[in-house]
């Protein structure tokens, strides 16, 4: 299975674009809920900005809201790495694991347009 490199960004398997969307998330109860923003969207996962990452291999649930606010993606992610992006950013890569067939297919959209604009990061 593709997915997020753990350690540095080499060896992602596929091509990232940039983003700006609010991310919320809940780890282990449902008072243990955040909200911050992604910096870089794939088909295989997401690099959410936080000053408070959690542990790599700690389970996560995801819902990402769309620019337009028309659409939520929900499901399951794995923190995959934690560290700065490629910009100096610090977060968290989290691998997707657990996507509904419709929220996969608005991430592969939102991927393939920002990719045919040229957004690829």
């Amino acid at each position: 299975m593709a997915g997020i490199a753990e350690g540095g960004d080499s060896g992602r398997g596929a091509p990232r674009v940039p983003v700006s969307m609010l991310v919320q998330y809940r780890f282990d109860t449902l008072e243990d809920f955040a909200a911050e923003y992604a910096v870089d969207l794939s088909t295989t996962g997401i690099f959410v900005r936080t000053d408070d990452p959690r542990k790599v291999g700690s389970m996560v649930y995801l819902q990402i809201t769309l620019k337009d606010g028309s659409k939520l993606i929900e499901g399951f992610g794995r923190v995959a790495r934690v560290g700065k992006d490629g910009r100096g950013l610090a977060g968290m890569g989290i691998q997707f694991i657990n996507f509904d067939d419709e929220s996969m297919a608005l991430i592969e959209k939102v991927v393939a347009q920002r990719l045919d604009s040229g957004g690829e990061g």
